[in-house]
């Protein structure tokens, strides 16, 4: 049977740039006529994947990178005594060769200029494109490498096509070279968009040169840092059968993914500017829903800008719960529901079901896809 866990958040940001585009302004869309503050999915996605790190082992994650030369290299060398660094080079290239993946030969400036002066530097290359491997498959990639001069392709697929980690598993892989190890993504994130309209401002700094003399005034620098703020309407989706397929079938293990996306999903935040703004928030109303039919994006809640000198957020959580209700009298209730929030302003949240604070909602959360998965 399909199931689903929608995530949807209502958060709050001050003054902020979290996402920017190639002129270094916040991203924006146009909804409902009009402009909206936006953040895009890939940023948060990212932020979500780096707040794991705070309450996983490594063994259950993954990196993207197109070093992956180097990294099995590098678990080359710790296991193989003696093993060269040309040597562990060779045979790392050797394995993703036998995938199908082609490495390129690319020199960084800095390894230019380090060659040039005499140093010995390794050329390790790099993939293509991105690529995203879990520690677990790195490792085995690692033996296969030191066990054989010669992996086979059925070799290095049962290596790379197992034991995919909790991001991978979450977030998918494309491999264009070897579409066989390919992963589908079992989370699908929105863009994130503010609740009402915005217009970018401007911040015009100036720094003073601490060692200016004190006849000289003028500023050592002038700049200007463009920003908004919003509150911000986010949704993201776990599809739990494909989740389940890319975790070999383990519903202990699925749990345990869905509880760590939910968590950091809800806590993470896009660092773009952040030192500048200080802008990390927690969220002012949480609505996790589990459905068997199919996932719901509620954004049209807010097709209709919020507006008005009142709190957004109160609007905001009015025409969410609004929106919720009107859906559930459509499609039908959800099969569960949890809600959590932290101001009064989004009290109306409330209609939708007892709050509980973050640690409650993701073990509610947790126990109900093990219920359905029949985990023990």
């Amino acid at each position: 049977m399909p199931l689903y866990v929608d995530l949807h958040i209502l958060q709050t940001v001050p003054p902020s740039n979290l996402n920017r585009d190639d002129t270094g302004n916040p991203k924006t869309a146009i909804y409902g006529g009009v402009r909206r503050a936006r953040v895009s999915s890939q940023a948060w996605k990212r932020a979500t994947r780096a707040a794991y790190a705070s309450h996983l082992d490594q063994s259950d994650l993954g990196v993207r990178t197109k070093r992956a030369v180097e990294l099995l290299a590098e678990r080359i060398r710790e296991r193989g005594e003696g093993v060269t660094d040309e040597q562990a080079r060779d045979r790392a290239g050797q394995v993703l060769a036998a995938l199908g993946i082609k490495v390129e030969s690319t020199k960084s400036k800095t390894a230019k200029k380090s060659e040039e002066s005499g140093e010995a530097i390794t050329d390790y290359g790099k993939t293509q494109y991105l690529i995203f491997w879990s520690n677990r498959q790195l490792d085995r990639l690692a033996e296969l490498a030191l066990s054989t001069d010669k992996p086979t392709k059925r070799e290095a697929h049962a290596a790379a096509d197992n034991d995919h980690g909790i991001d991978v598993a979450l977030f998918g892989r494309m491999v264009a070279d070897a579409a066989d190890i390919n992963v589908d993504a079992a989370v699908q994130v929105a863009h994130a968009i503010s609740t009402h309209p915005v217009e970018i401002e401007q911040d015009y700094f100036t720094a003073v040169d601490d060692k200016n003399p004190e006849t000289e005034t003028g500023a050592g620098m002038i700049g200007t840092v463009d920003f908004d703020s919003a509150t911000l309407y986010r949704y993201a989706t776990v599809n739990v059968e494909g989740l389940v397929a890319n975790l070999a079938g383990d519903p202990e293990a699925t749990a345990r993914a869905i509880e760590a996306f939910v968590r950091a999903f809800v806590t993470s935040m896009p660092t773009g500017k952040q030192n500048t703004f200080a802008n990390r928030t927690a969220p002012d109303a949480v609505l996790v829903t589990v459905r068997t039919d199919q996932p719901v994006n509620l954004v049209g809640a807010f097709e209709e800008a919020v507006t008005g000198e009142g709190s957004h957020v109160a609007a905001s959580t009015a025409a969410l719960v609004t929106h919720m209700q009107g859906v559930s009298g459509f499609l039908g209730e959800p099969t569960e529901t949890f809600v959590a929030r932290t101001s009064d302003k989004a009290s109306a949240i409330d209609a939708l079901g007892s709050t509980q604070g973050l640690d409650d909602l993701v073990t509610r959360v947790g126990a109900a896809v093990r219920e359905r998965l029949g985990a023990s």
